[in-house]
């Protein structure tokens, strides 16, 4: 089932049931870090490089860039230690939204791993931050491959969507593929020449045509969905922009790889490379500006209304990034001072975003640290004016089918926090009721999911009559 609009709770039931009998686990846990924090680091990773995209009088601002690009470096080797050892993988994978994000951490390393080749070398060497490139590009673009094929399948045959449910965290799977094109254009060079290097060249304009196709099949499901449905609100409409950031990619792997394609093709597809660098990014680029203007125009309206603080934020940051890298790649094929001074201009307020929102991180990562387990968490937060004293908040209701109301046992409900980590897991009731009990009064995100499917094989002959049973069950937490 999709995710229901989520709900401020102030200590009272959801559910207008009487008497549920709630299942006996429903106590809520530390919240989960998800995979959609890793977006920080694309985020952070993409102000440094793009520095290096800019005209040669801006290149005084590498210094500030090496230092933002080790920022980005911790934060990755925090990041990736921290989920490990959640072993959350598996729940995770089973969350419809939650399993968009998993894009996010090879983008994170492919980001990481050019910066160490366009910034880190000063530091560390040519041959170091050629191992450290090598190392961390050929573990995104892994990881990024599977992602790829994996999210789509787990899409089409275990999760289920409604007609609204398409948003911009439907791209984050598919674009990984596109960054290890840009990315990878930085090693072709470095590469054996011969027989290694056009393989990777090659690989490289695949990944790009893999991952620009799937982009734009889903921008046009999400453009769909934002004309025949309501608009979008909340923590969800930054995810409009990764649309920018998808198309910006692709200019950007387009320049890239026609900068290295006469190294390992010959000369007239090494000239065809440049002209289509230069036409079909700037034609990509065009479509990118309307995405921007629509992607401005929804996030307007939104903060107008109220914007609460969530990862998606970071929606906003390594898109323009991507914008600024494609900008200053025609900037450097056309020369023409109108792409140079957008380039430099999207930089600005690539970096005003950063600081804003690696801001609004900070403070919530201090505010994690800092608070206790949940329940004492809640029963410190109990004695506010609006909720009774010594009752700490719970949300409860009932889980029922869509065309008669019956009631769903066994069914599978996620909650999560505002910034779309998991807070707890549990199975509703046999009467389909569900609670969660020592919360926060907080704004949370519900949902329920039914069984997994199963398949099992068979062989039927004609004389045949027996029954065939199959247990349903959910994937271990």
């Amino acid at each position: 089932m999709p995710a229901q609009p989520a709900h401020r709770v102030r200590g009272m039931n959801s559910s207008t049931s009487a008497g549920p009998s709630w299942p006996t686990a429903n106590r809520t846990t530390r919240p989960v870090l998800g995979p959609s924090w890793f977006a920080a680091v694309m985020g952070t990773g993409i102000v440094a490089n793009a520095a290096v995209t800019l005209p040669r009088s801006f290149h005084g601002l590498r210094t500030a860039a090496t230092v933002v690009w080790l920022g980005a470096v911790l934060l990755l080797i925090l990041l990736v230690v921290r989920y490990l050892r959640q072993r959350v993988l598996r729940v995770h994978a089973a969350d419809p939204t939650v399993a968009q994000f998993f894009g996010a951490p090879p983008m994170a390393l492919l980001t990481v791993g050019a910066g160490a080749l366009l910034l880190g070398r000063r530091l560390i060497g040519l041959e170091a931050a050629l191992a450290v490139d090598g190392v961390l590009w050929s573990l995104g673009t892994a990881l990024g491959l599977v992602t790829a094929c994996t999210v789509p399948y787990l899409m089409v045959t275990r999760h289920r969507f409604a007609p609204d449910a398409a948003f911009g965290g439907w791209l984050m799977p598919v674009v990984p593929p596109m960054v290890s094109a840009a990315t990878g254009a930085l090693l072709v060079p470095y590469m054996p020449a011969g027989q290694l290097r056009l393989a990777l060249l090659l690989g490289c304009y695949a990944m790009l045509g893999l991952g620009l196709v799937a982009a734009l099949l889903v921008l046009s499901m999400i453009y769909s969905r934002l004309v025949h449905h309501d608009a979008p609100t909340g923590t969800v409409v930054p995810t409009v922009w990764i649309g920018l950031g998808a198309l910006g990619q692709a200019v950007t792997a387009l320049g890239a790889l026609a900068v290295v394609a006469p190294s390992a093709l010959p000369a007239p597809y090494a000239r065809g490379t440049a002209v289509f660098a230069l036409l079909g990014g700037i034609v990509v680029w065009g479509f990118a500006m309307l995405w921007l203007a629509l992607a401005v125009g929804l996030t307007a309206r939104t903060i107008r209304a109220g914007l609460p603080f969530a990862p998606t934020w970071w929606s906003f940051i390594f898109p323009v990034g991507a914008c600024v890298t494609a900008t200053g790649s025609l900037a450097a094929r056309t020369g023409s001072e109108p792409f140079i001074w957008t380039a430099v201009v999207l930089y600005a307020l690539l970096v005003v975003a950063w600081v804003v929102v690696a801001g609004h991180s900070l403070r919530h990562a201090v505010k994690h640290v800092r608070r206790g387990p949940v329940g004492e968490h809640a029963r410190r937060r109990s004695v506010e004016p609006d909720l009774p004293i010594d009752v700490a908040p719970v949300l409860s209701g009932t889980v029922r089918t869509a065309t008669d109301g019956r009631p769903i046992p066994e069914a599978q409900v996620t909650l999560l926090d505002p910034e779309g980590d998991v807070v707890g897991i549990t199975l509703t009731a046999e009467d389909g009721s569900y609670a969660f009990t020592d919360l926060e009064a907080d704004r949370y995100t519900v949902v329920a999911a039914g069984y997994p499917p199963r398949a099992t094989l068979l062989t039927l002959d004609v004389t045949d009559r027996g029954a065939f049973d199959l247990t349903l069950a959910h994937g271990e937490a």
